[in-house]
C-alpha cells in the first residue's frame, strides 16, 4: 500500500462546509470489516461467524448495514476466512435488496489497508457516502448507522466518526478535538501523550467518508511500530487537506463493544438475549425468570404466551398465542401452534406441534414429527418422522417411528413401531379409533385399519382388518404347586 504525495497543508480549526451536498440526497454503500483472524478466540472459526443467539455475529452488523438500504455492500475478508465468511453469509446475501461483494485483503495489515481493499471492489465509478462498520460489532443497532448517516449529512461532512464517553477509554483510541470543538485527530493508546490520558471521548470505529475523504485511504503511512496502516490515521489527513471532519456521540458504549475473546463473546451475547426478551414482553410475551431463558434471535413467539424458567428455543422456532412452555424445554427450528402446552423437560427438534396439543413431560420429537391438534404424547415417548392424528394419544414410554396415525387412536405404554430391518426403514399406518394395547410391537411395513384393536402383548407382523382384533400371545399355562416343589428342592440340595 504505497501512499501517494500530496502537498501537506496547515490544518484549518473549522473547515467551511463544502457546498455540494445535501442531507438524504445521495447514494449510499457499506463497507464491513471482517478480515481479522480473530486468535484471541483460540478457535479455528474465524471470529465473525461465532454464533451470537443463533447467527453468526458479522449478520447483526451486516443486518445494521442493511437497514440503510444502501446501493453496494462491501465485506472485507482475509485470504484464511474468505471462503467460510462467503459461504456462511450465502443465505443473508440471497435474501438482501442490495448487492453484495467480497473484497479480499490478501494481507492482514490493519483496517486501512482492509479499507483500501474495498474500496478497489466499489471502483472509480462509485461516488456517494461510504459507511464503514467493524464486522464484530454485533451490538451495533440500525438506528446508530442511520443517527451517524443522518448528522453526517445534515453537517455536510467530508468524514464523520461515531464517538462515545466512557470513563474507561481502556485500549480505544482517543478524539482529539482541536481548540475550535472540532474532531482533529485519533490517538492509540501507546501514543499518548501527558495530559491525553484524560481524554474520555474515544473512536467507536465507526465512519461515513464522502469520496474526497475516502481518496486518502492511500495516503495512510505504515505504523511503524505495528507495521499496520490505521484507519484512524485518516481524519488527521482530512483535516490536513482542509476537509470537515465531525466526531458524533451517537449511541452508548455499548453498542461498540468489540468482539475480542470468548469472554466477551458471552458478553455480548447476554446483552442481545436481554434485547430478545425485553422486545418480546413489550410484546406481550411474559417470562417466569426472563433472566434465565435462552431465544435465538431468529425465533418468533406471539402474545399472549407464557415461558418458564431455563427454556432454550433456537433456531427459526415460532411459538403461538397462548401456548405454555414449562422449564427445561428446548425447541429447535419447530413450530408450536396456538394454544399448546409443552410440559417439562422436552426435547424438540424440526417438528409441528398442533392447536391445544401436549407434548411431555420427557418427551422427544425428533425431526420430521407432526403432531397434530388436541394430540397427546406423554412420559418418555419419542416421535421421529411421523404424524400423530388428532386427538391421538401415546401417553407413556413408546417409540413411534416412520409412522402415520389416525385421529383418536390410544397407543398404549410400550409400544414400539419396529421400522427398520437393518438395511431400510419401513412404514407402519395406524388408522382412525385404533387402540393399540400395552407392550405391542409393530413389524413394519404394517397396517392397522380403522376402528380395530391390538391386544395388550401383541406383535403384530401382518395388516390388521378394520374393526378386528389382532392378539399373538402364546396360551397361558398355569403350573400349580409349582413355587413349593421348587423350594423344596433347593432345600434337598442344601442338605447334600
Amino acid at each position: 500500500m504505497r501512499p501517494r504525495k500530496r502537498p501537506v497543508s496547515s490544518p484549518a480549526v473549522n473547515p467551511p462546509p463544502p457546498a455540494i451536498r445535501a442531507p438524504g440526497t445521495r447514494t449510499t454503500a457499506c463497507v464491513v470489516l471482517a478480515g481479522g483472524l480473530g486468535t484471541r478466540m483460540k478457535s479455528a472459526l474465524p471470529k465473525v461467524l461465532h454464533a451470537v443467539c443463533g447467527r453468526p455475529m458479522i449478520a447483526y452488523a451486516l443486518e445494521a448495514a442493511m437497514a440503510l438500504k444502501p446501493q453496494r455492500t462491501v465485506i472485507v475478508t482475509g485470504r484464511q476466512t474468505h471462503e467460510q465468511i462467503k459461504d456462511a453469509l450465502a443465505p443473508y446475501a440471497d435474501r438482501a435488496k442490495t448487492e453484495i461483494s467480497f473484497a479480499l485483503q490478501v494481507k492482514p495489515l490493519g483496517t486501512g489497508h482492509a479499507l483500501l481493499a474495498a474500496v478497489k471492489e466499489l471502483g472509480d465509478d462509485f461516488s456517494g457516502s461510504v459507511v464503514v462498520l467493524n464486522g464484530d460489532f454485533p451490538l451495533i443497532k440500525p438506528a446508530t448507522l442511520k443517527r451517524l448517516l443522518l448528522l453526517h449529512g445534515k453537517n455536510r461532512n467530508s468524514i464523520s466518526l461515531g464517538s462515545f464517553m466512557t470513563e474507561d477509554p481502556g485500549s480505544y483510541g482517543r478524539v482529539l478535538r482541536d481548540p475550535g470543538g472540532m474532531p482533529a485527530r485519533i490517538i492509540e493508546k501507546t501514543d499518548l501523550a501527558a495530559g491525553d490520558e484524560e481524554i474520555k471521548e474515544v473512536n467507536s470505529g465507526l465512519y461515513v467518508l464522502e469520496p474526497e475523504a475516502l481518496k486518502l485511504v492511500g495516503d495512510i503511512r505504515l505504523n511503524p511500530r505495528k507495521k499496520e496502516y490505521y484507519l484512524t490515521d485518516i481524519l488527521a489527513l482530512a483535516r490536513r487537506e482542509g476537509l470537515r471532519a465531525g466526531a458524533c456521540r451517537v449511541a452508548s458504549e455499548e453498542e461498540f463493544a468489540g468482539v475480542n475473546d470468548l469472554r466477551e463473546l458471552g458478553l455480548a451475547e447476554a446483552v442481545i438475549r436481554r434485547r430478545i426478551v425485553c422486545g418480546l414482553s413489550e410484546k406481550g410475551v411474559r417470562f417466569i425468570a426472563p433472566e434465565t431463558v435462552f431465544i435465538d434471535s431468529g425465533v418468533k413467539i406471539s402474545p399472549g404466551a407464557l415461558i418458564y424458567p431455563n427454556v432454550h428455543l433456537q433456531g427459526v422456532t415460532a411459538v403461538g398465542k397462548g401456548c405454555i412452555i414449562y422449564p427445561n424445554v428446548r425447541i429447535i427450528d419447530s413450530v408450536i401452534r396456538e394454544g399448546a402446552v409443552i410440559l417439562d423437560s422436552s426435547l424438540i427438534e424440526n417438528s409441528e406441534v398442533g392447536e391445544k396439543a401436549q407434548v411431555g413431560p420427557f418427551s422427544h420429537l425428533r425431526p420430521g414429527a407432526r403432531i397434530k391438534s388436541s394430540a397427546k404424547i406423554g412420559n418418555f415417548v419419542e416421535i421421529k418422522n411421523s404424524t400423530i392424528g388428532e386427538g391421538a394419544k401415546a401417553m407413556h414410554l413408546s417409540y413411534i417411528g416412520d409412522a402415520s396415525v389416525g385421529s383418536s387412536v390410544n397407543i398404549g405404554a410400550g409400544t414400539i413401531t419396529c421400522n427398520y430391518d437393518g438395511v431400510s426403514k419401513h412404514r407402519t399406518v395406524i388408522g382412525d379409533g385404533v387402540f393399540i394395547g400395552s407392550d405391542s410391537q409393530l413389524v413394519a411395513p404394517v397396517a392397522v385399519k380403522k376402528g380395530a384393536y391390538v391386544a395388550a402383548g401383541t406383535t403384530v407382523t401382518e395388516d390388521v382388518p378394520a374393526g378386528s382384533l389382532a392378539i399373538s400371545r402364546v396360551r397361558q399355562k398355569n403350573v400349580m404347586g409349582y413355587v413349593g416343589k421348587r423350594k423344596a428342592r433347593a432345600r434337598a440340595r442344601e442338605d447334600k
